[in-house]
């Protein structure tokens, strides 16, 4: 995890970006992310945070801002209340301005140019634009932004020092042109342009620029240069030798010892790099550090990889790459494009690119052999002892590749390819540089460097648009950007609306020829798949997304499990599909729609709706077993043997359902409202059913209302009196834990007659149990006590044991609301006992709640001390968070009756906090507690405005059923 400073403030996790919402709550990270490792106190923070002007709610305001930042953005154990305040516990490299901070302390400290221009470009390469650029506006923020662009400046100083050592001097003359732009009054910056000009040849032009320098600080600052450039001027009128550059050390290059002087002009034959390439600042050093790498190393030829989707820039990253250090290798460039997916099948043979190389390296045709193995020896002993620059772009695979490579040290080869090309990694140890989508920064980027910063700025929202619909794929990026740019009177948003417009949206992104066709750019590299493995990219077009597992994608084909990962892997080879975390693949948005047009124009309808049946199938037995594990009460549904050609996820225990539902919950949803609006109405209200006792005690209830109420409506398009009744309960749920309990008494009451009819006693006693619940809330514990009963009886009836203990310890708590604790431990010991024996956790969990509150009130606060822990114990093992915060609640109470109110702040706070992230009203029954007990301590108090006294926020979760 790294907390970011250098652009917009965020916290990536595992390198994948984790957006933080709300200014208040970015200056709060930044703050303390400015700091890392020291106590800041609250009052500066909050200084900080509302720019000296705080509201009378600051404390808790702030207080909130950090329950946020620990619960949603992941930094839960790295906020930490140290009086005064809070510190940021996140380590040396915790934050990108440690980690750049530490590269330019190193590169300073190193006395090797080159390593020390790979230490600058590698801190460089971490600000993504201006520094803490969505707080700007808060004065002290502003000046720490300021501080952070001197500081990359400083660096940028020091990289042209470097690469001046390292006798780049033509190749940072433009560079540095550009940055005496920007920077017209940095004397050190306008020295070492006049350094570069001498050196590259051009002593008049470095004379001219210090003239022009002096102009500019006489006509506007009234001021003459100072005497280190005017020294610097005197220097080059007697062109001193003291500006000569030093030898260049052999290991800078990178590639081996001095050549030999070759026999005629060396090849040039890289391809113009783009004048609008931007982004990929990171790429570039990863490639820039490869290469420092191994020029520490023993000589040898350094192989990089740059592998990615259709689409997504490898030839411009490498060309510009090539070009940024072409310097490095004097003997020149050699350059093919290998047509590795060429429309046509027109690839470059080998031999033909061999050929071409010969050639540019003055090897006369007569002396060409004509075998391919004769040709690269050749090819090899004409290289031998030169440093040159190999660029082998487009390539199909390493059979393509491995003749072009040089034999002996002194090269730098540069290989792109839609493949990864794992062989040439494995055997050849290349360097693979994987290219992915760009981020929205690099987008916008892009389209500012195409378009004008002006014209981007002026339409923020349909820039993010475009964006979105061009899935952040550098290629359709650019052909919107042409569209806009060939038509500058069309307004980006009406840009925005043709892609919107576009059905399907690939029609709009056609450049006028094949290379700047997105779908004819697609296509090239579909058409490189096997048959099997190109059905299986056309049938993950019609999966709902946002990813899927192997299982799913083996139940799509209809194929064994290990065949799937077979053609998985051919898939992320070929980069049309990203194994986005291991064992998970996704498409990017493009690719999905070009997968589903391809589906609709390749496989007929009755293939289509077999796969997507075999789908659900997948995800519906799957569920079922994990949501049986999940709570071992609810009475099964009947599902007939899965299908031939469904693979069922193997899931053996109640810790495995659990990571497999937190694995699939987004897809799980997105896969029932497909089936619901598809018509498969069975699916439909049975994967509600499956996602039930998941969503409930993870607090999903706006999911699980939604969820179940396109169950009722399948279930009644079915006729289906089973299914209506579970979707009914399911409701009855939702609206129940979210506090809507007018909403939920008529869905309730629908499905405890509908369970009747179908003559389904445990289920009705589940749905008493939910009234159980409802009455205890609506403050009726008689009525609560009245269903308790009547739902032990119908279970009693059953000879279920699991649902008698349950009802059991339902009785037992209705009777402590009801005053007669000695009865209520009585009937909770007898559940507990049950629960223990059926290994059941979740109701023993709650039998632990209910036996604390009854020893409380029996005047025993140690050992309702003890029961509450259990509780919490058990509840944070099954990953019930609204469960565990009403154990924390009612253990908060019997810490404040024994009179340790800091104890009872501690949880209640930490009570807050789960409330909070489920948006339950609950909450302000905790928030009227900690007023209650004072919030002197303003790192433990999250309180808000006080409401009226509240008692226990409700029954013992395990009480309520899911």
């Amino acid at each position: 995890m790294q907390v970011r400073l250098l652009g917009p403030v965020d916290v990536t996790v595992n390198g994948r970006p984790r957006p933080v919402p709300g200014l208040r709550r970015k200056a709060v990270l930044a703050a303390l992310a400015l700091q890392p490792g020291q106590p800041v106190s609250v009052v500066r923070v909050i200084q900080v945070t509302w720019d000296g002007k705080p509201p009378a709610t600051a404390v808790n305001t702030l207080q909130s801002h950090v329950s946020y930042l620990r619960r949603t953005i992941g930094l839960g154990t790295t906020i930490v209340a140290r009086p005064p305040g809070y510190l940021l516990d996140v380590g040396a490299e915790g934050t990108d301005l440690q980690v750049a901070s530490g590269l330019i302390r190193q590169a300073r400290c190193s006395a090797d140019p080159a390593t020390a221009a790979s230490r600058l470009r590698a801190a460089l390469a971490l600000w993504r634009g201006r520094p803490l650029t969505d707080v700007a506006g808060l004065t002290w923020l502003d000046e720490q932004a300021q501080w952070l662009t001197t500081l990359r400046l400083d660096a940028v100083h020091a990289l042209v020092e470097a690469r001046l050592a390292l006798g780049e001097h033509a190749q940072l003359v433009p560079e540095l042109e550009r940055l005496t732009r920007q920077h017209p009054y940095h004397e050190d910056l306008r020295g070492q342009l006049m350094l570069a000009l001498y050196r590259a040849g051009r002593p008049t032009d470095a004379l001219a620029a210090y003239q022009r320098f002096r102009r500019v600080l006489g006509d506007e600052l009234g001021t003459d240069p100072g005497p280190t450039l005017r020294r610097l001027e005197a220097a080059i009128l007697r062109h001193d030798d003291s500006l000569d550059p030093s030898p260049v050390p052999a290991q800078v290059t990178g590639a081996g010892p001095g050549p030999a002087a070759p026999s005629r002009a060396a090849p040039a034959q890289l391809p113009l790099a783009l004048p609008t390439f931007s982004g990929r600042v990171g790429e570039l050093a990863l490639l820039d550090a490869v290469l420092a790498e191994e020029a520490g190393r023993s000589p040898t030829v350094v192989i990089t990889v740059v592998s990615g989707t259709a689409g997504v820039g490898k030839t411009a990253l490498a060309v510009q790459w090539a070009h940024r250090v072409a310097g490095r290798f004097p003997d020149g460039q050699l350059y093919v494009n290998l047509r590795g997916f060429d429309p046509a099948g027109a690839l470059v043979s080998p031999a033909a690119a061999l050929r071409s190389f010969l050639d540019a390296l003055g090897v006369p045709a007569e002396r060409i052999p004509d075998g391919l193995a004769d040709q690269a020896a050749l090819y090899r002993s004409t290289l031998a002892g030169r440093r040159m620059l190999v660029l082998l772009d487009n390539a199909r695979d390493v059979e393509q590749v491995r003749p072009l490579l040089p034999g002996t040290p002194g090269c730098l080869v540069v290989v792109t390819s839609r493949s990864e090309l794992i062989p040439l990694v494995a055997v050849e140890g290349a360097h693979p540089v994987p290219l992915d989508l760009l981020s929205a920064p690099q987008s916008r980027e892009l389209l500012v460097r195409r378009l004008g910063a002006d014209r981007v700025a002026a339409e923020p929202g349909a820039v993010a648009d475009i964006i979105a619909r061009c899935a952040r794929l550098p290629l359709a990026l650019a052909v919107a950007a042409a569209r806009a740019a060939t038509r500058p009177c069309l307004s980006l948003a009406a840009l925005a609306a043709e892609l919107r417009a576009a059905t399907p949206v690939l029609d709009a992104l056609t450049g006028g020829d094949p290379s700047t066709d997105v779908r004819a750019v697609f296509s090239w590299s579909y058409r490189a798949l096997s048959d099997d493995a190109a059905r299986l990219f056309r049938l993950i077009g019609l999966h709902a997304g946002p990813d899927l597992a192997p299982p799913a994608a083996a139940s799509l084909a209809g194929v064994p499990l290990r065949r799937a990962y077979a053609l998985l892997a051919e898939l992320t080879g070929m980069h049309l599909l990203a194994e986005t975390t291991p064992g998970r693949y996704a498409f990017h948005d493009l690719l999905r729609a070009y997968a589903l047009e391809r589906a609709h124009g390749v496989d007929d309808r009755h293939d289509r709706d077999a796969a997507i049946c075999r789908l659900f199938d997948h995800y519906l037995h799957t569920g079922h077993a994990a949501a049986r594990l999940l709570d071992v009460i609810r009475a099964p549904i009947p599902l007939d043997a899965a299908p031939a050609g469904v693979t069922v996820g193997s899931i053996t225990d109640p810790e495995a359902a659990l990571g497999w539902y937190l694995a699939e919950y987004g897809v799980l949803l997105a896969t029932a409202r497909q089936a619901a609006q598809a018509g498969h109405d069975d699916h439909a209200w049975k994967l509600a059913w499956t996602l039930s006792t998941f969503l409930v005690r993870q607090g999903h209830w706006h999911d699980q209302i939604a969820v179940h109420h396109d169950a009722l409506v399948a279930a009644r398009r079915l006729a289906d009196p089973l299914g209506q009744a579970n979707a009914e309960h399911g409701l009855g749920l939702g609206y129940t834990r979210s506090g809507r309990f007018d909403e939920a008494h008529p869905h309730l009451l629908a499905a405890l007659e509908l369970f009747g009819g179908v003559d389904d006693r445990i289920s009705q006693a589940l749905v008493l149990d939910s009234l159980t619940w409802l009455a205890e809330r609506e403050g009726r514990p008689a009525d609560a006590l009245a269903h308790a009963e009547h739902a032990y009886r119908l279970a009693r009836d059953t000879g279920d044991a699991a649902t008698q203990a349950r009802h059991l310890n339902a009785i037992g708590w209705c009777h402590g609301l009801l005053g007669d604790h000695r009865r209520a431990v009585t009937y909770c010991t007898s559940a507990l006992d049950l629960f223990r024996g059926l290994d059941d956790r979740n109701g023993q969990a709650a039998t632990w709640d209910s036996l604390g509150y009854a020893y409380r009130h029996l005047g025993a606060p140690e050992r309702a001390v003890g029961c509450y822990h259990r509780a919490i114990d058990l509840y944070r093992q099954l990953a019930d968070p609204y469960n565990v915060a009403l154990s924390l609640a009612d253990l908060g109470e019997i810490h404040d009756d024994v009179g340790d109110r800091r104890a009872a702040r501690r949880v209640w706070q930490e009570a807050l906090s789960i409330l909070d992230g489920l948006a339950h009203p609950d909450a302000e029954g905790i928030r009227t507690r900690l007023a209650g007990v004072g919030c002197s301590d303003a790192t433990l108090s999250g309180a808000g405005a006080a409401g009226p006294a509240s008692g226990r926020p409700t029954a013992p979760g395990g009480s309520a059923a899911g």
